[in-house]
């Protein structure tokens, strides 16, 4: 089931204060979170060895090493554990995406060797200048560069693949070192267990004081037990159950201890009807969020643009995301409907920026897709409104040729409202004017279609911001499709 975890600074009462300016506790988490980052240290090197890791006679290792209880060795084992997977991720994550740049890279290479070779074929004819089909990159020259466009695009290839030989040998290197993982200081973590009281034997908060329970290798200087004022977890919607499991992080930052309590949330009153009732699709785009409210019968009823500022630093960013979801929150709980979303995966896209140039590259890069989702799930969540992710495949396409020009919408509002069906599970299907020029199999699916003209539009000089005053896509589909035949035949 999922978890949540609520993070507060610890409080230093005056009461509690020692002549250092610390409290009893502080003095404790300082003390034991030494004895915790040597035995985390030795675990995780021990996994990092082995092929079979075994619990129970590690655990008892731990004991005996540093004089610290069962319960205690638990979190030492889980926090490392949790630390040596995250490594080990995080190194398959970091080969796949050296892999897919060298991916990205050698097709670049490949079709820019090519594109020369091509070049000088043509140009090697004696009757080039009668060709009716021209070069496919003509040479000429450039007073900015001082040279020619050959010789320009001879110079990138050399780089690019002396960056091809670089990352191969990268790759290569990453599979076969060994996996470092950092145990950061001052930290203690603590499991809990749902058969214990207050949801942990070792830490225990009963809504306003914590008890902890001190290892024996500090019981001659703490006592059995330290305790500190600790308060409650002030939350608009508090989901803190009082029963079950509470697994307690402490860690220092900012000079300063801080609690995190992780447990599994008290579930909410569901809010949002059956997606068959009518859902809200939202677009995101680098400027805004469109969004459209469609009803059960799949017809627009509402729609609208929430903007977003663009190269903002992450503080003022995440803010801006926080109020965008909880704006669509609002619309939710107004319609009573569930929100609908692309389930949208930019990493292959970033492994090609620098494939792409540099406005590209600056775009996706400032593009929070990840964070806005991240902090929608969560806010949806909290509030009892479902949000569904359907596939995006040409949901701009549908949007722009069939919805644009009917309801005069803006792209990000025209996709919008296909999102929006596509989570109630309705058909798209490509209007009728179009089919008879679009030469595709019987029996096959409509995305089919959709595909067939998404590659026709692409072949166009027509520009997106002017899809929507196309009236007759008919005819321009046909004008397409002729042209296409054409050029089919003169290759």
């Amino acid at each position: 089931m999922p978890t949540l975890s609520y993070v507060k600074g610890l409080p230093t009462p005056a009461e509690e204060l020692n002549n250092l300016g610390l409290t009893e506790f502080e003095m404790f988490l300082a003390a034991y979170s030494s004895v915790f980052h040597k035995a985390a240290c030795e675990t995780a090197n021990h996994l990092l060895t082995v092929n079979s890791f075994h619990n129970s006679s590690w655990n008892t290792h731990l004991q005996k090493t540093y004089g610290i209880s069962r319960r205690h060795a638990t979190g030492v084992i889980k926090f490392t554990e949790g630390a040596v997977n995250a490594s080990k991720e995080s190194r398959k994550l970091h080969i796949k995406t050296l892999e897919g740049k060298l991916k990205s890279l050698n097709s670049w290479i490949t079709k820019s060797d090519k594109k020369l070779s091509d070049s000088a074929k043509f140009y090697a004819k004696k009757n080039w200048r009668n060709s009716k089909t021209g070069c496919r990159f003509p040479l000429s020259c450039s007073l900015k560069l001082r040279n020619t466009n050959w010789n320009n695009l001879r110079f990138k290839i050399h780089n690019k693949k002396r960056r091809a030989y670089k990352l191969a040998k990268q790759i290569e290197h990453l599979r076969t070192s060994h996996i470092q993982t950092i145990i950061p200081r001052n930290q203690v973590f603590v499991v809990g267990s749902k058969d214990e009281s207050f949801g942990n034997q070792v830490c225990q908060w009963d809504g306003n004081i914590l008890r902890f329970r001190v290892p024996p290798c500090l019981e001659s200087r703490f006592g059995k037990y330290v305790q500190t004022l600790l308060g409650n977890f002030n939350r608009n919607i508090n989901r803190l159950p009082e029963d079950g499991a509470k697994t307690w992080h402490f860690f220092r930052k900012h000079n300063k201890w801080n609690a995190a309590v992780k447990f599994t949330p008290v579930p909410v009153e569901r809010v949002s009807k059956h997606s068959a009732y009518g859902c809200i699709g939202i677009d995101m785009n680098p400027g805004s969020i469109g969004w459209a409210y469609i009803d059960r019968d799949g017809n627009l009823k509402s729609h609208g643009q929430i903007p977003l500022q663009m190269g903002l630093p992450s503080g003022k960013q995440d803010a801006q995301i926080v109020e965008a979801c909880l704006r669509l929150a609002r619309l939710a709980t107004t319609f009573a409907c569930p929100i609908v979303c692309e389930e949208l995966d930019f990493s292959t896209k970033k492994e090609q920026l620098r494939e792409r140039g540099r406005k590209y590259a600056r775009m996706l890069s400032g593009w929070a897709y990840s964070r806005f989702y991240q902090l929608l799930d969560s806010i949806l969540s909290n509030r009892g409104i479902y949000l569904i992710k359907v596939n995006p495949a040409y949901t701009s396409l549908i949007g722009m040729v069939k919805y644009a020009r009917q309801y005069g919408l803006s792209s990000d509002c025209a996709a919008a409202i296909a999102i929006a069906r596509r989570g109630m599970r309705l058909t798209e299907n490509i209007p009728g004017s179009i089919t008879a020029y679009l030469s595709v199999k019987d029996g096959k699916h409509v995305w089919s279609l959709w595909s067939q003209l998404n590659k026709l539009i692409g072949k166009s000089s027509i520009k997106r911001h002017n899809f929507y005053a196309i009236s007759n896509w008919g005819s321009l589909v046909k004008r397409l499709s002729e042209q296409s035949g054409k050029s089919k035949l003169r290759h």
